[in-house]
């Protein structure tokens, strides 16, 4: 996914979820401070040397956030006080320009650290976000509830301004009235109050899930229980209990409710176990237990929306979104709910007359799903994962299936840079240049998971692209693949290979970026247009010319057989009837959390998810959400509420988009050179609607999505 930190940026202003009150100076409102001697050594203090602003790891250490995020506040209030109280009549350049020149030091060091909270962190930073939280909302509110700076953005005429110029006036204009810019001053405070402790319980959430998800590791002391699981993973397991200072094998979870293991564990009381550790993780009544925290939440966002003049959270939040309505959204989860059902039910057809073939004696549980539906996968087409990994090697997917894809299609290339310094030693650095050979960016990979790392992948932006601040992208993409035991190849699965495709999407969306301004900036889009360039680059892991290229055996170096590629294209549609119910039970269930009205409706969190899923149809209990709302990170803390649905709007524009590209000659240099030209570089620099069809020549249709899904012929 695309990281969405707490930090959201307009310009270069830090705009977060709530806020506090900021410490006074004795500076006047516009006297700019200086730095103190303590700041000397601060390496946020000014521009990093290293190429494109690479941040200088070997150099930051823990205690210089908390000097830079203060001194990096007082400059950003200075500089926005002077901006507002300027006697001048407003203008783009002196009110404009001037915002998304602000807060440079600040933006700096929230940039590097928010990224080091999802993939490295530790006590020290844990404390400090939980901290600051509340004050850069704070910051947020001083500024989008600035009623001087609010009235010289209304009052700037738009007459010889060009294209860009009016998006990014007209972005402002938008973000400002949908933080509360235009209302009462008594509202105004009662919002700041309420995003005070949104921040502070999201940031909280976040902390108690990685706990969570830390503590509910499975530790299995009898290895006869661990059988399926290969010699490779076992000897990983016992590593992990040894620094974990434990005997045994520990199975470590990863975010979702279904865990990887699942389909390999041939001891059905392992299986059970590592699910509910799973299920169970966030709900457990001890300090871990998000419940009372995510109730909280929701019914202040609703609180909050009231104020804005909504009926919902949803309501306000996505009316600057593709959907523009949460009946929208709803409506496209529907129409694929009914298919996927339909279809997940036949699918638990086929996997329970397995398991009474096998003489199993009990009924399909969740924890029995990706077991028993490999080997019908095995069946039907033949196909097994163990004989698929041998030619997934992480490194050669990346290099020579990833970055070739790129290549043929976009024209970039790639070099690893050993001279620059990374934040763990597990982190891979590369440049990466464009296709006339110039350089264009700095990128970084970090694959392993750690326990001290967020679940999941995403996309992150150390540097944002800017012609005006001149910047150009540094980015980062982080992943939780199994570390392999010392001097064993890294061999993923095939949804891994996805993954790295999936993530890489987003990357180049970043990449590509080509605006003047950072508010609109790259992957600065609505929630639900940012998964699709992502989604749309999964399609290249099984183009012929591409899986040839990166499918090579670890040992022998030998391609994948065509007999197993044609396998793998034939089993493209099994088990989607599953993973598209997990995808949109988890988004109604977002929804409908952030749809409430009123008070009333609301139920303690496991009562209100089993209520929903029944409403709406989601009654399989052998196919639980991809999320249980105890550890929906994405919506509680990850900036995805009411936005979850996203996953699916993109999608049906990538499926779309992609039918286009194959009925116009597939993987071609013209095709990519179209698609960089009105997608992926354009930024939010022009209506997204509009740019989907100037791509395709239409507006998306769902059906594509529909037979690539196989629910549809």
């Amino acid at each position: 996914m695309k990281n969405i930190t707490s930090v959201f940026l307009i310009s270069s202003l830090a705009m977060t979820t709530a806020c506090t009150t900021m410490k006074t100076t004795t500076n006047s409102p516009t006297e700019i401070p200086t730095p103190d001697a303590n700041l000397a050594g601060n390496p946020f203090m000014k521009k990093s040397s290293l190429q494109y602003q690479a941040p200088e790891f070997d150099k930051i250490k823990d205690d210089h956030f908390k000097p830079a995020f203060d001194y990096g506040m007082k400059v950003q209030i200075a500089e926005v006080d002077k901006i507002a109280n300027n006697a001048s009549a407003p203008t783009f350049e002196n009110t404009i320009i001037a915002l998304e020149n602000s807060g440079e030091v600040l933006k700096r060091a929230q940039l590097v650290f928010y990224n080091l909270t999802g993939s490295n962190t530790n006590p020290t930073l844990q404390k400090l976000e939980e901290e600051y939280a509340p004050v850069f909302s704070a910051l947020s509110d001083k500024i989008l509830l600035n009623e001087k700076l609010y009235a010289r953005i209304k009052a700037i005429k738009t007459e010889n301004l060009g294209s860009e110029e009016k998006r990014v006036l007209e972005l402002y204009t938008t973000n400002f009235e949908i933080a509360g810019a235009n209302l009462s001053a008594e509202s105004k405070a009662s919002v700041k109050k309420i995003n005070e402790e949104i921040a502070t319980l999201s940031t909280q959430f976040s902390s108690k899930l990685l706990d969570a998800r830390k503590d509910g590791a499975l530790l299995i002391t009898d290895i006869k229980e661990l059988d399926g699981m290969s010699a490779d993973e076992i000897e990983a397991a016992a590593a992990d209990a040894k620094t974990a200072g434990k005997t045994g094998y520990l199975l470590a979870l990863q975010n979702t409710t279904q865990q990887p293991l699942l389909q390999n564990l041939k001891n059905r009381a392992t299986r059970e176990k590592l699910f509910k550790a799973s299920w169970y993780r966030a709900e457990k009544g001890d300090a871990d237990d998000t419940r009372n925290l995510l109730e909280r939440l929701a019914k202040i966002r609703m609180e909050k929306a009231h104020l804005m003049g909504k009926k919902s959270f949803a309501e306000w939040k996505l009316q600057d979104q593709m959907a523009k309505t949460p009946e929208n959204a709803m409506n496209l989860l529907a129409r694929l709910a009914t298919p996927a059902v339909e279809t997940a039910k036949r699918e638990s057809d086929e996997i329970q007359a397995l398991i009474d073939k096998q003489k199993g004696g009990f009924t399909v549980e969740p924890w029995d799903w990706n077991f028993y539906a490999e080997q019908v996968r095995k069946e039907k087409y033949d196909l097994d994962e163990n004989q698929i990994k041998p030619y997934f090697e992480v490194r050669t997917v990346l290099e020579k299936g990833v970055f070739y894809a790129a290549e043929q299609f976009y024209g970039i290339t790639f070099k690893e840079k050993k001279d620059i310094p990374v934040y763990h030693p597990d982190v891979t650095a590369y440049e990466v240049f464009d296709r006339d050979g110039k350089s264009l960016a700095i990128y970084y990979l970090d694959f392993y998971t750690r326990d001290n790392k967020n679940g999941g992948a995403w996309m992150s932006n150390f540097v944002e692209q800017s012609h005006l601040l001149g910047q150009k992208p540094v980015i980062v993409n982080v992943f939780n693949f199994q570390k392999p035991a010392e001097g064993k190849p890294s061999l993923i699965s095939y949804d891994d290979v996805s993954t790295m495709f999936h993530e890489f999407g987003h990357t180049l969306h970043g990449l590509f970026a080509d605006q003047k301004y950072i508010s609109i900036s790259g992957t600065s889009v609505p929630r639900d247009f940012v998964e699709f360039p992502s989604q749309i680059n999964e399609f290249f892991a099984l183009e012929p010319s591409v899986l040839k290229n990166y499918a090579l055996h670890y040992q022998t170096k030998q391609p994948m057989p065509q007999t197993l590629v044609d396998k793998i294209k034939k089993a493209a549609t099994f088990n989607q009837g599953y993973s598209t119910t997990e995808l949109v039970s988890a988004a109604t269930l977002d929804m409908n959390w952030h749809s409430v009205t009123n008070e009333s409706q609301f139920q303690p969190a496991l009562e209100f998810e089993k209520n929903v899923l029944a409403k709406y149809g989601f009654i399989l209990k052998e196919v639980p959400p991809r999320y249980h709302t105890p550890y929906f990170a994405h919506i509680w803390g990850g900036g995805y509420s009411a936005g979850y649905y996203a996953y699916m709007w993109s999608d049906m524009l990538n499926a779309d988009a992609w039918d286009w590209i194959s009925t116009h000659g597939g993987m071609t240099r013209e095709n990519g050179d179209r698609f960089r030209k009105y997608i992926l570089s354009v930024g939010n620099s022009v209506d997204l609607n509009k740019a989907f069809k100037d791509f395709t020549g239409r507006n998306p249709d769902l059906k594509p999505l529909l037979k690539n899904k196989g629910f549809t012929k």
